[in-house]
């Protein structure tokens, strides 16, 4: 009986002491959104999800589906169907947005560059839907070109009704959904030229001049925050895409349905700090890096340089021991010509013993043109004579 009670004091002490530690982490874990209906943390260069609280429940997710919209712009300016000084004229139907906006006038012409900080700084409906018919020709087209992308990237829990958020039934995405989406509009390196502006001015020097503030204040107080999407309805309550660097971390935080802005910014700080604290990158390679060339005769020029489409990165908590990855690279056989700059053409994958870390898309550094008739007649003369080899 006397060794009976020892044991029981004994295991008694140790489950007061020892779990203590464990229990402290899962009540901070816990409460790193607690204010929030769901949440996620990701680093965008890894892909890795560090913490998640109901990220597929399915949500309004107000103005955040600008992010979107920024993306289908950012694809556009890229491929050059788009300029930032181009001038683009306002609809009716533009001018005619409530909510959020930048008071665009009908027959107003504003540029790119100005009707995209709209968007990113002040989240203007009005500029979404002035954009969005410029892109697509109307909105409704645009919004199909939205939910295509959406199937583009995998994304189950997401359906867009429109450029904008506002209420609409049918409109609804997911902590999760929104990740992928900030992370793929990230890829796009001069999106934070915007997206992490605090104040600026529309028409500057004009009678009509426009102040404008971020909507997301944490730019100005958060040490590395250049981005992305706040948003708010009274259905879907305050909600804020983020993104923040450190080092060789790019952490993007979402945080929907908080019931003040002050619960909403907490979380994403309190998500952000626990990222940072407890992870460190691991670059294996830099966006520049050519990992392979492909010759191909027929095309201008004649070596195809392939690179990964972001830096590689993987995640190690901090007092973890170093591993060893391995990498793998798989390419698609032929590619057929012309091949635009960020064409995806292959993988690099990335991998810890038999499991897979991450997965990167390989993509054309450069643009490869059709070779002309008499380039391909002399490369095949000199290669048939040895005059040059290739």
């Amino acid at each position: 009986m006397h060794r009976l009670f020892s044991l029981l004091l004994t295991m008694s002490i140790i489950f007061t002491l020892i779990p203590s530690s464990f229990v402290h982490a899962q009540d901070k874990e816990r409460s790193l959104a607690s204010a929030a209906s769901s949440a996620i943390l990701m680093e965008k260069n890894s892909g890795m999800t560090l913490f998640d609280k109901n990220a597929n429940k399915e949500l309004p997710p107000a103005s955040m589906t600008k992010i979107m919209t920024m993306l289908i712009i950012m694809e556009e300016l890229e491929k050059g169907r788009l300029k930032l000084d181009e001038m683009v004229r306002v609809s009716e139907h533009a001018a005619s947005m409530g909510g959020s906006q930048i008071f665009l006038e009908a027959g107003e012409e504003m540029s790119v560059e100005d009707l995209l900080k709209g968007i990113a700084v002040a989240s203007g409906n009005d500029a979404s839907v002035a954009m969005a018919e410029r892109i697509a020709g109307s909105e409704e087209e645009f919004v199909d070109r939205m939910n295509k992308k959406v199937k583009d990237l995998g994304l189950k829990n997401t359906h867009f009704e429109n450029p904008t958020g506002l209420p609409a039934d049918g409109h609804y995405s997911t902590a999760h959904d929104m990740a992928v989406m900030a992370r793929e509009l990230l890829l796009h390196d001069s999106i934070t030229k915007y997206t992490s502006i605090y104040e600026d001015y529309l028409r500057k020097g004009t009678e009509d001049e426009f102040w404008l503030v971020n909507t997301n204040k944490l730019i100005k107080t958060y040490p590395g925050m250049d981005g992305l999407k706040t948003g708010f309805t009274q259905k879907a309550k305050y909600c804020l895409t983020a993104s923040a660097k450190k080092d060789d971390l790019h952490m993007i935080a979402v945080v929907m349905g908080a019931e003040k802005p002050k619960e909403r910014n907490e979380a994403i700080a309190s998500l952000l700090d626990y990222g940072f604290s407890q992870y460190e990158g691991v670059k294996l390679h830099s966006k520049d890096d050519v990992l392979q060339e492909r010759k191909d005769i027929r095309g201008t020029p004649l070596n195809l340089k392939l690179v990964p489409e972001k830096d590689v990165v993987v995640l190690k908590k901090k007092n973890e021991e170093k591993t060893k990855y391995d990498t793998k690279l798989t390419i698609t056989k032929e590619a057929d010509l012309p091949i635009e700059k960020g064409d995806h053409l292959g993988w690099l994958t990335v991998s810890k013993g038999n499991e897979e870390v991450t997965r990167v898309r390989l993509e054309a550094q450069e643009p490869v043109k059709q070779a002309k008739f008499i380039e391909l007649w002399e490369r095949t003369f000199r290669n048939l004579t040895g005059i040059e080899k290739f």
